[in-house]
């Protein structure tokens, strides 16, 4: 996500490195590498001139503060700027109780996914979601929205025998008061901005339903074409909010940095992967910490917090203090990890860490591994020790892999077994001193 335009806007301030005061004159050529960088990530081209006008305004003459670089006056002050055109201030849902969303959107959005993920996440804030099957057109959507609800344990509501939508949403709204529920997701089909038909068929769901909210869903890798549905769709049935999804898959962003600004309507979610648990709450700082490679530990924090067990975490910390910790627990606590979303999205959030790319090779080693461990018998995986060539020859063929594959894994495992035996009881001293004896001859590159 933003990738590109991290690496962009990071060329244009690495070049103010070393100036003693900010001047329109070693100001241009910087500010026009952030203009450009912003045109290159489908900005819209007025809030590209714009921002860099403010910017500008802002800079041109400023003293270099005692001990700050001009550099890092200058991110603070593109900091500042992203946040205000992201969209500064709440981007909280309305809290009236029940809470009833309308979600809308164009084919192929990630609405009917996007409900589901909403109603995990309210669902988790503490509310008792009720989604209500609202897409009549598409085949088998209400089967899809049903999955979904079923696996995220949200109340469902649908009718496969009627078309008439805004009488499936009364429908909704009585099921859900029978099933105490407090929030109302209605699905909707996908239309075009341009379809009479289907925009009056979503106004009249709108009238009848009166919800608290009316959210588009927009595929942010529409870029500049996304900021033109959202205006289209406010001005039909005035929007409360967006949720733009695919950001994990557009390295540009200029949907998210141009829809705020143009249409007036605050991103409220953003929908970073496949999984129910890729969507997030939107907060404009903290994206514009990671569009400036600050990363976003908080968001990664929360996280955290949401996909791990503390008592599993707590466990895990004692074996390894222990040293007793087998391959049942390495297995364990990778898929801990996987819960966090992709190897790259976690790299992400990490300060100083967006620029640097990792393979897609490193989530399907990932894979591998666990597909290798999985293969094991219980007893095998607590006593690696008992892997004889018979054994690891027959683990290969369950995990399709090569031999070498699961020898390497076992090497690795063993190595890590030893250096935590090494820690355990103060032989970390110890550890410490074999690493500089081994730096010294030549074994570690010095620092």
């Amino acid at each position: 996500m933003f990738e590109n335009l991290t690496e962009k806007l990071g060329h244009a301030l690495r070049n103010l490195r070393g100036i003693g005061r900010l001047s329109e004159e070693n100001m241009a050529e910087a500010l026009q590498e952030v203009r450009t960088a912003l045109l290159a990530a489908d900005v819209h081209f007025k809030v590209a001139r714009e921002f860099v006008d403010r910017v500008r305004t802002q800079v041109i003459g400023q003293e270099v503060l005692k001990g700050i670089a001009p550099g890092q006056q200058i991110v603070k002050i593109i900091h500042d700027e992203l946040v205000k055109l992201l969209g500064e201030g709440s981007t909280a849902l309305s809290t009236a109780r029940p809470l009833k969303i309308l979600m809308v959107g164009l084919h192929g959005s990630g609405k009917t996914t996007s409900t589901a993920k909403l109603g995990r996440l309210l669902k988790k804030r503490g509310y008792r979601p009720l989604v209500v099957a609202g897409d009549v057109q598409r085949p088998a959507a209400i089967d899809q929205l049903e999955i979904l609800a079923r696996q995220e344990e949200l109340g469902f509501h649908a009718d496969r025998t009627s078309k008439d939508v805004a009488a499936i949403g009364a429908a909704g709204l009585a099921a859900a008061r029978s099933a105490t529920a407090d929030c109302i997701i209605f699905d909707t089909a996908g239309r075009l901005q341009i379809d009479a038909e289907l925009i009056a068929e979503v106004k009249n769901l709108r009238t009848r339903v009166e919800p608290d909210e009316v959210l588009l869903v927009a595929d942010g890798a529409l870029g500049q074409e996304a900021v033109n549905v959202a205006r289209a769709f406010h001005e039909a049935l005035g929007l409360t909010g967006l949720i733009l999804t695919k950001l994990d898959g557009d390295t540009r962003g200029g949907a998210a940095l141009s829809i705020k600004s143009v249409t007036g309507v605050p991103i409220k979610f953003i929908g970073v992967g496949e999984k129910t648990a890729d969507f997030e709450t939107f907060h404009p700082d903290r994206l514009a910490q990671r569009i400036l490679g600050m990363g976003d530990v908080v968001s990664l924090v929360e996280r955290a917090q949401e996909t791990i067990d503390e008592k599993e975490a707590e466990k895990m910390a004692e074996k390894l203090r222990k040293a007793e910790f087998n391959l049942e627990d390495f297995l364990a606590q990778m898929q801990q990890v996987k819960k966090l979303g992709s190897m790259q999205s976690i790299l992400g959030m990490m300060p100083g860490m967006s620029g640097v790319q990792v393979p897609d090779s490193a989530d399907q080693q990932m894979a591998r591994t666990e597909a290798i461990i999985k293969s094991m018998t219980r007893q095998e995986r607590r006593k690696p020790e008992i892997l004889n060539g018979s054994r690891r020859q027959r683990i290969a063929q369950g995990a399709g892999v090569k031999l070498v594959e699961v020898n390497q894994l076992l090497k690795q495992f063993q190595q890590m077994q030893k250096m935590m035996k090494m820690m355990k009881g103060g032989g970390g001293k110890k550890l410490m001193r074999q690493m500089e004896m081994m730096q010294g001859r030549g074994g570690f590159p010095k620092m």
